[in-house]
């Protein structure tokens, strides 16, 4: 192996396979293992030193060993290295198929007649793999040609807006499931018992100390009522504790303790304690808190009202 393949090619080919090796087993995102970890980089600088170093020690060593010996042992080494890979039928074939030569023994019937300064130029065929991949061209400029001319084929900006469409669905696919995605402005109510009893457990753990475990207020205000400080409803709700309260003297930011996920359970943890009337509130803070989101359309008609009485006249007189 190392006659047909010299060292100059042996040691870059070891080194660029490790490289690739390195950098498929480690995960460093959308940047070159070898800049994001210095360390990788090192090795690899180690690794080339000592396969450098190895191959010239042992070509050292070879000549070496190479002087020693006598004349018949050389003799039977050469005749060794004359039975190699280059007398097979099998490498004559695959050499035949790149390369085309006239044996230097002919060299004189492809010998252009002209010198310049004593240098000749012999009349040698194109390499053989040239003239394939030159055929191979014209092949596939044929079947673009008929893809993309005859069968009106999908162009390149065609293909790049279906690709991105694609992109765009399974990105959508993906913030549906990606529940720590969402923010104030993509947050919902839950009203799942599941989620709920895991909002409460949250509540329970991190905020009891200042609203108390029924949401009466202590230290904080009193979250039963419809008196809010920085505003009612899901999303001011998860933005408050995303981000804190009133600077100086309102309630900590909590987005670098709880997640979005669980800020947005235990959110809606705290908007289902509205109207529970616990015992001993603390009194009211800040205004009352309407939800522009509904309009008056969502609220029943006068003429409705009346309906909704005369059909049921004992539940009105209740």
């Amino acid at each position: 192996m190392k006659k047909f393949i010299p060292v100059y090619v042996r040691v870059p080919v070891i080194f660029a396979l490790v490289f690739m090796a390195l950098e498929y087993f480690i995960d460093s995102g959308d940047r070159p293992a070898f800049l994001k970890y210095p360390e990788v980089s090192i090795f690899l600088f180690i690794f080339l030193f000592l396969q450098i170093a190895i191959e010239i020690t042992i070509s050292a060593i070879d000549k070496v060993t190479y002087s020693i010996l006598t004349d018949e042992q050389k003799k039977k080494l050469a005749e060794a290295d004359a039975l190699d890979f280059t007398d097979s039928k099998l490498y004559k074939k695959i050499k035949s198929w790149f390369v085309k030569v006239q044996p230097i023994q002919e060299e004189g019937e492809i010998l252009l007649h002209h010198d310049y300064d004593g240098i000749k130029e012999l009349d040698n065929v194109l390499p053989p793999w040239w003239i394939k991949l030159f055929y191979i061209t014209i092949l596939f400029g044929l079947g673009y040609l008929v893809k993309y001319h005859v069968l009106d084929g999908p162009d390149q900006k065609t293909e790049f807006e279906q690709k991105m469409e694609e992109a765009r669905i399974a990105v959508e696919e993906y913030n549906k499931t990606a529940k720590d995605l969402i923010d104030a402005n993509s947050v919902t109510l839950l009203t799942d018992e599941g989620d709920l009893a895991a909002g409460k457990k949250i509540f329970e753990t991190n905020c009891v100390a200042c609203h108390r475990a029924d949401g009466g207020g202590a230290i904080g205000p009193n979250l039963t009522d419809e008196y809010w400080i920085l505003g009612g409803g899901i999303k001011n709700v998860f933005h408050t504790i995303t981000e804190g309260g009133r600077d100086g003297k309102g309630m900590v930011a909590w987005k670098g303790t709880l997640k979005p996920s669980e800020i947005q359970l235990v959110a809606s943890y705290v908007l289902s304690l509205q109207g529970t009337n616990p015992v001993d509130p603390k009194a009211p803070d800040g205004e009352i808190w309407k939800d522009e989101t509904k309009t008056d359309g969502d609220q029943p008609t006068e003429e409705a009202k009346q309906e909704i009485t005369e059909e049921t006249p004992e539940v009105a007189a209740n």
